[in-house]
């Protein structure tokens, strides 16, 4: 027989266990990231986010997790339901708090329901998972318990409560490019000459780029982007989510899934991009620059990025949230899922119209942004 129950800290479970449940190389799921966040109380309930993971045992095994928070607010989400908490207080009933499985302040996609690969209906147990989880969220007070950034959303259908909301993101796709003049010959004349201009800013500047991984990443590499990344949260948001001891636990800990994009002129650090890597996958995530140069965040955070994909033989690119010149750069759009179940009747029914009518506007959107591609045509 299995059990299971809702911890409010993954540093109450052993790291191997959950490891060997997730049972891939997802970085963003791993033990290690998750621990980091919470252990430098970036994931905390002072910060709004409060750790209430599901977790399933069998024979002192995980077979079933679920990385959860239960929220105070809808910040560092970026699948934005504002919009539902403000109808909800207009009508006197606390939207918040709610419970929210995602990745904190991390708008990648992936599994949020995990199945141990021994177990042989990976599809019932995620509905069996799936019906344990609301039956919690019926007990507590929450309003409604949300999936965000789904690689798949089908098994999770079957029930009738849970919505679909998608959304569109920016990813790059390899095409076994051997090198990235292969990938700039599949882009027509005009994006080609746009992407050799602002390559240059390299060149015009004199800087060197340099990629940091695993043991080549020191304490001072950590400070600068970190402090690069407080100029650019400061200068975009206005209030800064991730703590510097959050990047310290990730060097002592995560380092071989850190790659580190430096941007130096005279051996002095000019602007740096943190990414993670998995074995299909390259997270592009934060950046920052001491110097305002034209282009080096496309050259940084897109190009170089491109570049080490096609190297290490990685599919995709996945580029962080939003942000329509991505397209121009070889990005293509590419469609997200979230998944939904809200407690009040009345109040699912009105999101489910809100949603039928706002998958449309996704669809319509995502066509006229494919005919912007910058792609030849074939």
């Amino acid at each position: 027989m299995s059990k299971f129950y809702f911890c409010s800290s993954i540093n109450d479970v052993k790291k191997h266990k959950w490891n060997d449940c997730i049972g891939s190389d997802h970085p963003f799921l791993q033990f290690e990231f998750l621990s980091a966040l919470e252990k430098s109380n970036s994931a905390s309930i002072r910060t709004g986010w409060q750790p209430y993971h599901y977790i399933e045992e069998q024979n002192d095994e995980i077979i079933a997790l679920c990385p959860f928070y239960i929220k105070s607010h809808s910040f560092g989400e970026y699948i934005f339901d504002h919009s539902w908490a403000e109808a909800y207080h207009r009508y006197g009933l606390n939207y918040y708090p709610k419970l929210q499985s995602a990745i904190p302040f991390t708008p990648v996609t992936g599994d949020r329901i995990v199945i141990n690969k021994k177990i042989k209906n990976k599809e019932k147990k995620i509905s069996e998972t799936l019906k344990n989880i609301i039956s919690e969220a019926k007990k507590i007070s929450v309003s409604s318990v949300h999936f965000n950034f789904l690689k798949d959303y089908k098994n999770l259908i079957e029930n009738k409560e849970i919505m679909i909301r998608s959304g569109i993101q920016f990813h790059w796709n390899n095409e076994n490019f051997k090198n990235f003049d292969e990938f700039l010959n599949k882009l027509s004349s005009r994006k080609r000459k746009l992407i050799k201009k602002e390559r240059q800013c390299i060149k015009n500047n004199e800087l060197e780029v340099k990629l940091l991984n695993g043991e080549s990443i020191k304490e001072e590499h950590i400070d600068f982007f970190y402090d690069c990344y407080l100029d650019t949260t400061g200068k975009k948001w206005g209030s800064t989510y991730l703590t510097r001891n959050f990047f310290k636990e990730l060097l002592l800990n995560f380092k071989d899934k850190i790659l580190l994009i430096l941007a130096v002129k005279n051996s002095d650090m000019i602007a740096c991009a943190i990414n993670f890597i998995s074995a299909s996958h390259l997270y592009g995530r934060l950046w920052g620059s001491k110097h305002d140069i034209p282009f080096l965040h496309f050259e940084i955070c897109y190009y170089q990025a491109i570049e080490y994909a096609i190297k290490n033989k990685i599919k995709i690119v996945e580029a962080g949230a939003q942000g329509e010149h991505k397209l121009q750069r070889g990005y293509i759009p590419t469609k997200t899922w979230s998944a939904h179940w809200i407690k009040d009747k009345e109040f699912s029914s009105a999101i489910k119209s809100f949603l039928n009518k706002e998958s449309e506007l996704i669809d319509a959107q995502k066509n006229e942004l494919n005919e912007l591609s910058p792609y030849k045509l074939s």
